[in-house]
């Protein structure tokens, strides 16, 4: 199966067509020119879980194999197959990810909502895009972001190598960089290279995370529309903390997998 949520592409696993799935089976669906091609790999997994509610765990890899803890875009994807395939009733879904459980509200058609959870502050640091070092913000959505905030002419960034973090130390498991220019009240766009693909066309959980960090900066929780290369999402602050990122889960093909491919 193939989707994408703001064309944050996935090659998504149905239950029990790949058990073993390894980083190099990751890596060779994701390859764009001898692969199905995609940002990363959704594996439907039965929950190992004492909650009644909680049925289903979501298993991201990102396209370099390696293990992530959450993805925005991916778990729309992730509850939008769910329905379609008649595993599961349109309305509310709790889907366990390795960041926790999330309440995914989805309907037969139409965007899907996630509840993400709270944002947490992580530590600041100085990103060198390009030649250009700048201050960062950071946050959690269940994985790590550095955001920039108002930068200058976007689309003039080169993304296509990982921005340096300083001090390394502070993310040793790599971080996701957003760069974000305001376009006027409550209203973003945004760029973001994802660690363990590279820059990408979308990222939810870096949507929700340039938003927290551009609302903090106004000292507001409100509704933040957030435009991405691929897209648009819609970003909620609530008072409590938690986040709501809303926005389209679209399949877009079926197919059989042939683990094959990676040998």
């Amino acid at each position: 199966m193939k989707g994408h949520g703001t064309e944050n592409d996935f090659v998504l696993l149905p239950p029990g067509e790949v058990d073993d799935l390894t980083p190099d089976i990751v890596r060779a669906l994701c390859a764009r020119r001898r692969g199905v091609g995609a940002d990363g790999v959704l594996r439907v997994v039965r929950a190992d879980s004492s909650v009644p509610d909680v049925r289903w765990f979501m298993d991201y890899r990102n396209a370099d194999g390696s293990i992530a803890e959450m993805c925005g875009n991916g778990i729309r994807v992730f509850a939008r197959f769910l329905v379609s395939a008649g595993l599961e009733e349109p309305g509310r879904l709790c889907i366990d990810t390795r960041a926790g459980v999330k309440d995914v509200d989805v309907s037969t058609s139409g965007d899907v909502t996630v509840d993400m959870g709270a944002a947490e502050v992580l530590p600041d640091a100085l990103v060198q895009v390009g030649s250009t070092w700048y201050d960062a913000v950071g946050w959690s959505m269940g994985n790590p972001h550095l955001v920039i905030l108002d930068v200058k002419r976007l689309s003039a960034f080169d993304l296509s190598s990982p921005p340096v973090v300083d001090p390394a130390s502070a993310y040793p498991d790599g971080v996701n960089v957003e760069l974000v220019e305001r376009v006027g009240p409550c209203h973003i766009r945004m760029r973001v290279h994802e660690r363990g693909v590279g820059e990408t066309r979308s990222c939810g959980t870096g949507a929700c995370a340039a938003a927290v960090a551009a609302m903090e900066s106004a000292g507001e929780r409100t509704t933040y529309v957030v435009d991405v290369p691929g897209g648009r999402l819609m970003v909620e602050w609530h008072s409590d903390g938690r986040v709501s990122l809303t926005g389209p889960a679209v399949l877009t093909a079926r197919g059989e997998t042939d683990v094959a491919i990676s040998s």
